[in-house]
């Protein structure tokens, strides 16, 4: 009786988590569909499908940052079909020799929400590793400027040949065995991964060898898959007719986009997202821009703006300054200027005003904030305070 109960409640609780993992992949769909028929037309997918270009399109506002939206060239190119690619996450075409650092250098495009083009190895689904061009640009709503989309082209990368001439063939000819050869020289040899020492896999190096005349091909392959400008100018293109057919149909719908943000203030240089993730920080603090001069505030806490007597308005843009007053020492504002210049964090107790005139001591720390590749993007500065006077 007991085994009985036992078994019939594990067989409930499977029943339950099927049921679970079902509502949430349904519920993951639906976000994707909406993605795109809640701004377009549904037969702009039809048009984007129209085009040449491989493409995918990513929605940032949905959990794992799916693909929404995959173009025909790119399943084609890739070797999935529609279903296995949508609502997945573009690191699935990524494999053991992807280069960590180029995907930190696109995962910071994406969390600065800004473009960038950079060639990336990726993998096709039969594991066929090829080179590309990867060129990433954010979509913004034209209504509130925040990134709703990213476009992803990729254009393969055509290895050049270093020299080729007479003695092509194995006899000094040109057959139609040795034109397929080259063929698969110029057109293969960039998707193919590093080489190894294996007998099967050695096979494309001696066609490589007899044209291209690395010291290395192992070390040197990578260097050996620059994309040409011409290749760049077609990623180029490419964004630029994808972004053509989605602002005109977002016109239909009245929900316009369009491929630059506006307005470049502080709010559109953290992102959307960031701000969202900041919002939830319970701290006295600002982030300011560094790189532009009188480095303004570009993002202000709630508990600053309490803190401060400040309206979020008051403060963005301006300079940190603002909270000084004529009892501030000199030596306090020398020390932090000193920290700036130096970049390197300090903390320093200093006598602030807020907005109604009245002075407090502020414990002041700031710490550049950097980068994947250790560059300082902001200043964080967290303000503490004793005792209003």
């Amino acid at each position: 009786m007991g085994l009985g109960i036992h078994r019939c409640t594990e067989d409930t609780r499977r029943r339950t988590r099927r049921r679970t993992t079902k509502t949430t992949m349904e519920s993951q769909l639906g976000l994707i569909y909406q993605s795109f028929n809640a701004r377009y037309p549904t037969w702009v997918r039809e048009t984007l499908d129209e085009l040449p270009n491989n493409f995918t399109i990513t929605d940032p506002c949905i959990s794992g940052h799916p693909i929404v939206f995959a173009s025909r060239g790119f399943l084609k190119m890739s070797g999935y079909s529609k279903d296995e690619v949508i609502g997945k996450n573009g690191r699935i075409f990524q494999g053991s020799d992807t280069n960590r650092r180029s995907v930190m250098e696109i995962r910071e495009a994406i969390r600065e929400e800004r473009t960038i083009q950079i060639k990336l190895l990726n993998y096709r689904k039969d594991g066929t590793p090829f080179w590309m061009l990867f060129h990433l640009s954010p979509v913004f709503s034209k209504e509130d400027e925040r990134v709703i989309h990213f476009v992803a082209v990729q254009v393969p990368i055509l290895r050049k040949l270093r020299r080729f001439g007479a003695g092509f063939g194995r006899n000094g000819g040109n057959s139609s065995e040795d034109g397929s050869r080259l063929r698969e020289v110029m057109f293969g040899s960039c998707r193919r991964e590093v080489c190894t020492d294996s007998v099967a896999e050695m096979g494309c190096v001696r066609v490589l060898d007899a044209f291209v005349e690395p010291d290395n091909i192992g070390s040197d392959i990578e260097d050996s898959c620059e994309a040409s400008d011409l290749e760049k100018q077609e990623a180029v293109t490419a964004i630029n007719s994808i972004l053509s057919v989605m602002t005109h149909y977002s016109k239909l719908t009245g929900r316009l986009i369009c491929g630059k943000r506006c307005n470049s203030s502080g709010m559109g240089l953290l992102g959307s997202s960031l701000n969202i993730s900041l919002g939830r920080i319970q701290q006295s603090f600002v982030l300011t821009d560094p790189h532009v001069p009188d480095m303004p505030i570009v993002y202000a806490s709630d508990a600053f703006l309490r803190l401060t007597g400040y309206d979020r308005h008051e403060v963005v843009g301006y300079n940190c300054g603002l909270l000084n007053g004529p009892d501030t020492d000199a030596e306090d504002i020398f020390q932090i200027e000193e920290s700036v210049r130096t970049e390197q964090a300090c903390t320093v107790r200093i006598l602030n005003y807020r907005k109604d005139k009245n002075s407090f001591w502020n414990l002041l720390h700031l710490s550049p904030v950097r980068n994947a590749s250790g560059k300082v993007m902001l200043l964080y500065c967290l303000s503490t305070y004793s005792i209003i006077i």
